[in-house]
């Protein structure tokens, strides 16, 4: 029997990293950038008033503060204006905010500084030079990088692309995975199950699970267990797919069919992993490109758990993810645990923070039964309880994952 942290070890080796393309920027949210992006152009791109105001040369307001300036309107710049403006000594220019600045001036004497007399204003308040002033390149200047290599690209990245003039960038795109289930018992959800039957529910959770970790996801649905049938449909899941996840037949007679049925597409090992639950699976690299390919428990919870372990690792990191883990945190057990001997535990919980003084707490739910689905959509988190441990008593530390909820 495989430990988890071996199996994970052989999972990211096998990752496979899409290559770069470029993006309109609208399209490259949650995704790392993949070059060095250079600001053409400096941000901003003029001296631009910061606030509604007076575009005024400073030393002509220096003295408001002890005596009386009144200063001559000779007329106003809106933002967006494109025509030239040269101040004269002695003048005020209104302006709004965006404003282009007029030749000379060097500083915007806000409208609350002012009587805002239409003709003729009163300054109240000196302001020292660049005051209210946006500077041309202040935020970034020719020749800058914009947004690094390997920075994620979340909306202040998006924003400062446009900023600069780039409508494109060139990202690490999401892998590409396919969810294929497996089970002559299985119906899709548009259909009313008959007698034995049951509805599809694993292409469908781990298609979810699969797009909340990044990936570009093409939900198959059920596929034929005749083997012919079922290798051309992993074939040209292969040719399209970074990742390629089948969930059911697995174990025992099932297992040793499918892998038959793809053998000469690849190896998949039949190692049980040091886990609970989820410790029957395959995992292999199949077709030409050796293309990293899961088969999963049929039961939805192994299922889902065994992704969240293992899968979901494995496509943050074919994302370029520098840490491709879930953030986990030490937390006080609220009711006592057990766990299988030689097995690493992953146990649905619910994590809460103390009212009185913020630290963690974890309560276990529901059963360890790999059926029992409510209990982990009720979930936020996975308790782990290492190999070593059998039981664990209320009032003790745990390790626990995050879950989507909380990530």
């Amino acid at each position: 029997m495989r430990s988890v942290d071996e199996q994970l070890a052989r999972v990211l080796t096998a990752a496979v990293r899409p290559a770069p393309v470029r993006v309109a920027i609208s399209e490259a949210q949650g995704l790392l950038c993949a070059e060095e992006v250079v600001a053409e152009r400096a941000l901003p791109g003029f001296d631009q008033a910061a606030v509604d105001g007076y575009a005024v040369r400073s030393v002509d307001v220096q003295s408001a503060a002890e005596e009386t300036v009144v200063l001559p309107v000779v007329g106003e710049i809106p933002a967006g204006s494109r025509q030239p403006r040269r101040l004269q000594p002695g003048q005020a220019v209104r302006v709004a905010t965006g404003a282009p600045l007029p030749t000379l001036a060097d500083a915007v004497v806000p409208l609350g500084y002012t009587d805002e007399h239409p003709a003729k204003i009163t300054v109240q308040q000196p302001v020292p030079s660049a005051a209210f002033v946006r500077r041309t390149g202040e935020d970034v200047q020719t020749g800058d990088v914009a947004v690094r290599r390997g920075a994620p690209i979340g909306s202040a990245q998006v924003g400062l692309l446009a900023a600069v003039g780039r409508d494109k960038v060139l990202v690490h795109p999401r892998p590409r995975i396919s969810i294929i289930s497996l089970g002559d018992e299985l119906v899709d959800v548009d259909r009313t199950p008959g007698q034995g039957q049951v509805y599809d529910v694993n292409s469908y959770a781990l298609a979810a699970a699969a797009r909340d970790a990044g990936a570009e996801v093409t939900r198959v649905g059920i596929a034929s267990n005749d083997p012919r049938r079922l290798r051309e449909v992993v074939e040209g899941r292969l040719l399209l797919s970074e990742v390629v996840v089948i969930a059911g037949g697995v174990g025992g007679a099932a297992g040793g069919d499918v892998r038959s049925a793809l053998a000469d597409l690849g190896s998949l090992d039949d190692d049980r992993v040091a886990m609970q639950p989820g410790s029957v699976q395959s995992f292999g690299r199949l077709g030409p490109d050796e293309i990293p390919t899961f088969v999963l428990p049929g039961n939805p919870v192994s299922a889902l758990v065994v992704f969240e372990v293992l899968v979901r690792p494995l496509i943050r990191s074919a994302l370029g993810k520098e840490n491709p883990h879930r953030r986990s945190v030490s937390a006080e057990l609220l009711s006592p645990i057990t766990a299988t001997k030689g097995r690493r535990g992953f146990l649905r919980g619910q994590l809460l923070r103390d009212p009185k003084n913020g630290s963690y707490l974890v309560q276990p739910l529901g059963t360890s039964g790999s059926h029992l689905l409510a209990s982990l959509a009720e979930a936020n988190c996975l308790i782990v309880v290492e190999e070593d441990v059998t039981e664990v008593a209320a009032g003790e530390d745990v390790q626990v994952r995050f879950l989507s909820q909380r990530s």
